[in-house]
């Protein structure tokens, strides 16, 4: 199937415009690559002290420069329901490595924070920064250079993107991502969502939500909703760097424990000592970029990822930005309905044919790039498949030709909607994002008075004291990674919500984030520039008429001209929450960090080469995609091929 003519236009677009920065970054790549196990640069000294402590085979294995050594790191921790699994993958991890030829170490532990539980607390201005905080740890893992293949153990939030980050900061160390699988359903979704809004309607008490929420949280595993954490899985399959179908198979099981020992031995297989060697900074490159972004809006994924996608690229080298997202939601169909986008939870999805379902359909329909690279050293095509158990061992089958649930998972031929569930807003007020694959048609136009908050608590206690039973747009600013981090507003949600079932046109605009909280009620979200970066919602008064208008793309405020331009911005007083719960340690982050369009990351693009050189790279390891590599034919295997000369 040829690839569809706009899914071409924006991917030659990304690549024309990130040339200089790529290919800085595979300079960078290549050169970092030794002759030979990695820790064959190591002084004696050096290399007495990374074995030290291992056992005495493992130990001899390490000193023979040899067999490759592969990297674990981690973002275990008992307290995230998601990453609690994990305390057992290491022994199977270096179990497998060992049966593969090779040898494995835990090289690094990285933060894991939960935005679920700081929802609404002074720790989630900590959140978006933990990414490149994660992104950092991993780098610090990996610098002791005694690694020739990395296997990264995370599933939530900000983990996956900055393990993510981490990895292709040193992109010639081959990378598989290791997913620990969702939670066993629990309470529906339609019954949370009630009992969240009788909550916040004050019609219940604390221990009754307390009550639900148990049910809906309840056992090992990722919060089943397809929020952020769900969404970095399903965008590892899609972009290559899980075992096809991995993402959504249940913890402590033995189809989970059976491709955890399989993605252990495939990063074997694919170090510089295999003969396949796959390096992640080329795996993900323009296309594999592209199609995350496009397997996102057919699924109707977390809004965070306009962000965390951008952050990711900007890593490799390659700049994308939001009218990327745009131009591709206008030709992308919602093949997916999930919570909050509609009442199955990510295990539904699975049973009914999964990521590796989408991946199908929107591949037979021209709308991946089939030529890529992923970690099986083949096309993404051989990632239509699902992983079933036989005798111990993990094996894969073609994914069903039909959905085994309509309401749940579509075609392409017959999609829930024509186009993604993202939409780009622009206007006096500054660009937004809207995620609209939840909200119903009638809903998506708002035009009403504003009013101003700066902050969700003050929304929260304007709710509770019944002042917002009228049509109307809250404002809420300052929530901008420069002003305090840019935490999540979930608390808004069931508040505005419950206000538009009961009859009133309500919306939301705000320099925050809501993540996979957006729902129903229309939410402009990450509007750039923000307030402390001199954005126009600090001209915005309570009664200005704002105009939110997903269909057409306009978010504004109707105020005459005159008028709004002679409005100052206003003055903003953020000692509050520059301090305590560790928030003065990320005054740096804050002094430091993007826009929310350029990734809200700390980090730039790679710098370029100095005029005066090329880089003759032989070869591209797209050009084989759907080929198995060896040494025979996979230019990389010789650490010759890359000159660097001057003209």
């Amino acid at each position: 199937m040829s690839i569809h003519t706009t899914v071409a236009a924006v991917t030659e677009k990304i690549i024309g415009r990130s040339q200089p920065y790529r290919r800085a970054y595979l300079h960078r790549l290549d050169t970092a690559l030794h002759q030979g196990v990695q820790r064959g640069t190591l002084s004696c000294t050096n290399l007495a002290h990374g074995f030290a402590a291992f056992p005495a085979n493992d130990k001899l294995k390490l000193k023979q420069l040899k067999v490759p050594s592969v990297a674990i790191v981690s973002a275990y921790n008992d307290m995230l329901s998601a990453h609690q699994p994990y305390e057992r993958f290491p022994p199977v991890i270096k179990e497998a490595v060992r049966e593969a030829g090779g040898v494995a170490q835990f090289a690094g532990g990285t933060p894991a924070m939960c935005d679920g539980i700081t929802q609404g607390q002074p720790g989630m201005e900590l959140s978006l920064f933990s990414r490149d905080t994660i992104a950092m740890a991993t780098a610090v893992a990996l610098s002791h250079n005694m690694f020739d293949a990395a296997v990264y153990l995370g599933i939530c939030d900000k983990i996956v993107p900055g393990l993510l980050i981490g990895a292709l900061h040193f992109g010639h160390i081959p990378a598989v991502f290791i997913p620990g699988g969702p939670m066993t359903s629990g309470l529906s979704n339609p019954e949370k969502s009630r009992v969240r809004q009788l909550y916040a309607q004050g019609k219940i008490g604390r221990e009754e939500l307390l009550e639900a929420e148990s049910k809906s949280y309840h056992d090992p595993g990722t919060c089943t909703f397809y929020g952020t954490a769900n969404s970095n899985q399903m965008l590892m399959d899609v972009m290559g760097l899980h075992l096809p179908g991995a993402a959504f198979i249940t913890p402590n099981t033995p189809l989970r424990d059976a491709l955890t020992r399989a993605a252990a031995r495939r990063a074997v297989e694919i170090s510089a000592q295999g003969r396949e060697y796959l390096p992640v900074g080329r795996v993900i490159d323009e296309k594999a970029i592209v199609n995350g972004i496009v397997a996102l809006l057919a699924t109707g994924g977390s809004t965070n990822h306009t962000m965390h996608l951008v952050a990711i690229a900007k890593a490799a080298g390659i700049v994308i930005d939001w009218d990327d997202f745009n131009v591709l939601s206008g030709v992308v169909p919602l093949l997916a309905r999930i919570y909050p986008n509609g009442d199955a939870d990510v295990n539904h999805f699975h049973a009914a044919g999964g990521t590796s379902f989408v991946i199908r359909e929107l591949l037979d329909a021209g709308l991946l790039h089939e030529d890529v690279t992923t970690i099986l050293g083949q096309g993404l095509r051989a990632h239509c498949a699902e992983p079933f158990l036989e005798q111990e061992q993990a094996v894969w089958k073609p994914v069903p030709a039909a959905s085994g649930d309509l309401n749940v998972l579509r075609t392409v031929a017959e999609p829930f909607s024509a186009e993604g569930g993202l939409r780009l807003l622009s206007g006096n007020l500054g660009r937004a994002v809207v995620k609209i694959s939840a909200v119903k048609p009638q809903h998506r136009l708002v035009e009403a008075p504003a009013i101003v908050f700066d902050s969700q608590e003050a929304f929260m206690h304007a709710f509770e004291a019944g002042e917002l039973q009228r049509d109307f747009i809250a404002v809420v600013r300052l929530q901008g990674p420069r002003a305090n981090g840019m935490p999540e507003l979930h608390s808004l949600t069931p508040a505005l919500g419950s206000l538009q079932d009961a009859g009133y046109h309500v919306g939301l605009v705000t320099d925050g984030r809501m993540s996979g909280a957006s729902g129903k009620v229309p939410a402009a979200i990450h509007v750039t520039p923000e307030v402390l970066a001199g954005g126009p919602l600090g001209k915005v008064r309570t009664g200005d008429i704002i105009r939110l208008d997903a269909e057409n793309a306009l978010l504004e405020a109707r105020v005459p001209l005159d008028e709004w331009n002679a409005r100052k911005i206003d003055a903003v007083d953020l000692s509050g929450n520059e301090v305590g719960m560790g928030r003065e340690l990320f005054a740096m982050f804050r002094r430091s960090v993007s826009s929310a369009e350029e990734g809200g990351a700390t980090f730039g693009l790679p710098p370029i080469l100095p005029d005066g050189y090329e880089n003759n790279l032989l070869g591209d390891m797209s050009d084989n995609a759907g080929e198995p590599f060896n040494d025979e034919d996979t230019p990389f295997n010789d650490r010759d091929t890359l000159i660097i000369r001057k003209r």
